[in-house]
């Protein structure tokens, strides 16, 4: 196929609908976290249906013993999860207050050092004034905000359950869907049809392909980073933090805020610890911005940078997180539907093609009848 050139009617319609879509995504929110966790399983398992499918066995057979073997295993770990938090939400809870109280005299410490060297910071009591605004917003921690966090965390879980049955019928049944959808076109544009199915399955793939090897990056060279200052469990606390980093700007900054926390209240007379990670955490972003990035999500969605960052910023005011988390993969899959019909609206022979086949058919259907 020819490299579609949009123009600006194309890109008008294309970010109009990627506006619509995220307007429209908080409202179906809990069936689009399973459905996004099942797109990203599913283009982790693909490859071995289709290995099994070159020895021989029919794709049904192929995607129950892949799925079947991996979600055994995915329940297994589950299982586990779900007792271990109900029996240790207490324990939970006192952990997140007992590291917030960390992060907090880490931020009194470095107060009361900048004051000691900058007189303008100690004639405006600048110490005294945050650490009072503190007070006001962290008191009773745990009762106030703790165990709401957790609690939403948990009302999340049955959500989740959706994820093996979508991800097994994304195996089994794709393509039939595809044939499905194509048996619907007109023959003039089963062609595109077949190139706009082709494209959108590929730019959804290179998405979550591009994320996946993403967060690996991410979670060696922050893991590396955290241990050679002397971090404890570098590779928990990297690989948490590379995944909270899927939300563009606001899951970096939790990461990095979790992260200080752990160095803060692990080693309180060790400030270095905790300005050592914000280091890293700040090396490895900017490793990501300028050379990880686009060499994996930017060469998936083939989209300019000013356009990425301008439609995270509309996301994110538009849908919140779940709105910065999806706009790319959504802008992606619009701007190959909004490319392509484009491409067919255009297209004069494309459309005359379509005229004459109805003519061919009507004629057809009354030839008898005369």
């Amino acid at each position: 196929m020819n490299q579609r050139e949009s123009g600006p009617v194309v890109w008008l319609g294309v970010l109009t609908a990627t506006c619509l879509l995220l307007i429209l995504l908080p409202k179906v929110l809990l069936l689009v976290v399973p459905f996004l966790l099942a797109m990203i399983l599913y283009y982790i398992l693909i490859p071995a249906v289709s290995r099994l499918t070159l020895f021989g066995l029919p794709r049904e057979t192929a995607a129950l013993l892949v799925g079947g073997l991996f979600f055994i295993i995915m329940g297994g770990v589950l299982g586990y999860a779900i007792t271990t938090f109900a029996t240790r939400m207490g324990s939970l809870q006192e952990l997140v207050t007992h590291y917030v109280d960390g992060g907090l005299q880490f931020v009194r410490n470095t107060m009361q050092s900048l004051e000691g060297n900058l007189s303008i910071l100690r004639k405006a009591h600048a110490s005294e004034t945050v650490d009072a605004w503190m007070m006001a917003n962290t008191d009773n921690f745990a009762q106030q905000y703790a165990a709401n966090i957790l609690m939403s965390v948990a009302s999340f879980l049955p959500v989740i359950f959706l994820t093996p049955f979508l991800t097994f019928f994304f195996l089994r049944d794709g393509r039939k869907f595809k044939h499905f959808l194509a048996r619907a076109v007109p023959n003039a544009f089963f062609e595109e049809t077949l190139y706009l199915m082709y494209e959108v399955g590929q730019t959804a793939r290179r998405y979550f392909q591009g994320l996946l090897k993403l967060t690996v990056i991410d979670t060696v060279i922050l893991a590396l980073g955290l241990w050679m200052i002397g971090m404890s469990s570098p590779l928990v606390l990297a690989l948490i933090s590379a995944i909270l980093a899927w939300v563009p700007f606001v899951g970096s900054v939790m990461g990095c805020i979790m992260v200080v926390l752990v160095a803060a209240t692990d080693a309180p007379d060790v400030p270095l610890l905790a300005y050592g990670a914000i280091a890293v955490f700040v090396m490895v972003r900017l490793l990501d911005d300028f050379i990880f990035m686009p060499l994996t999500l930017g060469r998936s969605l083939h989209m300019h940078p000013l356009i990425s960052v301008l439609m995270i910023i509309v996301g994110g005011e538009l849908a919140g997180v779940p709105g910065l988390m999806l706009v790319l993969p959504l802008l992606g899959v619009a701007m190959v539907i909004g490319e392509t019909v484009g491409h067919v609206v255009t297209n004069q022979r494309l459309r005359a093609r379509h005229r004459h086949a109805k003519i061919i058919r009507k004629n057809q259907a009354s030839a008898d009848l005369i």
